[in-house]
């Protein structure tokens, strides 16, 4: 097999083995770093040199992303199972 096949195999392999715990602090330390400078070159955007927006497009882009934010935060946070009753 070729070197560099091998260690992607080993590396997968590793990852499946992964406790939980080891695999949500890897994906949520990536994944908050990705959002954040997003976030960053979201931010970008307001330099009036550079782009012409007004106070509804801000409005629009903060409602999105309030939001997705709120919708979010809510899953994490979501203590038990919503039980159906008739």
């Amino acid at each position: 097999m070729v070197p560099l096949l091998k260690d992607l195999k080993r590396d997968f392999i590793s990852m499946k083995n992964e406790p939980k715990r080891e695999k949500f602090k890897r994906l949520a330390s990536k994944r908050t770093t990705a959002l954040l400078n997003q976030l960053r070159l979201l931010g970008n955007l307001s330099n009036r040199a550079n782009y012409e927006y007004n106070e509804v497009d801000v409005r629009k882009i903060f409602k999105a992303v309030d939001e997705q934010l709120k919708f979010v935060k809510g899953k994490f946070l979501q203590k038990t199972k919503r039980e159906f009753k008739l």
